[in-house]
């Protein structure tokens, strides 16, 4: 089933997996940015979204920032070990561990994007995709979420509605661009070897097509 939703907001970040420290974000939002902002919104173990097209509807602008993070996490493995060994520290000291770091952010970003959802296995003998549609639509009009969506940080929120028209492609983004590799999504069917799946990502007067998962396109 066909959905059209229209997101903008103020910043994004959608963190290109190479930059180990600095964040830097891709040009424009990804396949598994967007999934996850419909996911946001609605999501059910009966249904799986796809990404078919992402629109860029603002020019790409992009912004350096400075800002405090903490350096430092807390494991699994240290937590089991003050566990059994009954001392330790289970905390983190932020005025000790904060260190800055940096960003390149996008700023004023406006997309639409196209997607439809297919059944799984996992829906009930009750559900069908017009329940599903009806449900999700309901949703977006009434301003409804799970969490905040956002543009691939939580700091980062996304406002959306239903795209009743596609805005105009913005003329500095006119003509064809390749944005190089990007990110499509995560491979979960090892749920032991949980990998990483690129495309070559080209933006043709502002859209970006988004190949299908079993085309030559998509990559491991």
């Amino acid at each position: 089933m066909p959905i059209r939703l229209e997101v903008w907001g103020d910043y994004a970040c959608f963190s290109r997996p190479e930059m180990k420290v600095e964040r830097v974000s891709y040009d424009v939002m990804t396949p598994s940015a967007a999934r996850g902002l419909l996911e946001a919104i609605y999501w059910h173990p009966g249904l799986r979204y796809t990404i078919d097209r992402i629109h860029v509807c603002a020019p790409i602008r992009t912004m350096n920032l400075r800002r405090n993070e903490v350096k430092s996490t807390v494991s699994a493995r240290s937590a089991r070990t003050v566990m059994e060994r009954g001392r330790g520290e289970l905390y983190l000291a932020t005025s000790e561990d904060i260190q800055q770091r940096a960003a390149l952010l996008l700023r004023d970003v406006k997309y639409v994007i196209e997607a439809h959802f297919d059944m799984t296995d996992r829906a009930a003998p009750e559900d069908n995709p017009g329940k599903f549609q009806d449900i999700l639509k309901r949703r977006i009009q009434r301003g409804q979420f799970y969490h905040q969506p956002c543009f691939g940080c939580r700091e980062f929120p996304a406002q959306f509605k239903l795209c009743e028209a596609l805005p105009p492609c913005p003329e500095e983004l006119k003509g064809e661009r390749d944005l190089g590799y990007m990110l499509w999504d995560m491979d979960y069917s090892d749920p032991e070897n949980i990998s990483p799946l690129f495309f070559r990502a080209k933006l043709a007067d502002g859209v970006l097509n988004v190949p299908t998962r079993n085309s030559r396109e998509v990559i491991g």
